[in-house]
């Protein structure tokens, strides 16, 4: 599996503490074994964001993906859960 990260993604996880993209880095090797382990939490999300999928990476944090095509999905957005459902 290819994965991508989108610019926003990237100015987002630059933003991360230390301790935040180190659990990331674990989540995202857990996902490419096995993207539904569930130890991420992965889920469908409605409203605005239907069509993407979050994983959890803290208590808080989560990362928001979309599928591109069979082979290949882009991290769109990382930040805390409160601020995707203002």
């Amino acid at each position: 599996m290819n994965t991508r990260l989108h610019k926003n993604f990237e100015k987002q996880y630059k933003k991360l503490k230390s301790s935040e993209k180190e659990r990331f880095k674990q989540k995202i090797k857990v996902f490419l074994a096995d993207e539904f382990d569930p130890f991420l939490n992965n889920h469908p999300l409605k409203g605005k964001y239907q069509g993407y999928r979050s994983i959890n990476i803290t208590g808080d944090l989560r990362a928001i993906y979309k599928r591109e095509n069979r082979e290949r999905i882009i991290f769109v957005a990382i930040d805390s859960h409160s601020k995707f459902y203002d």
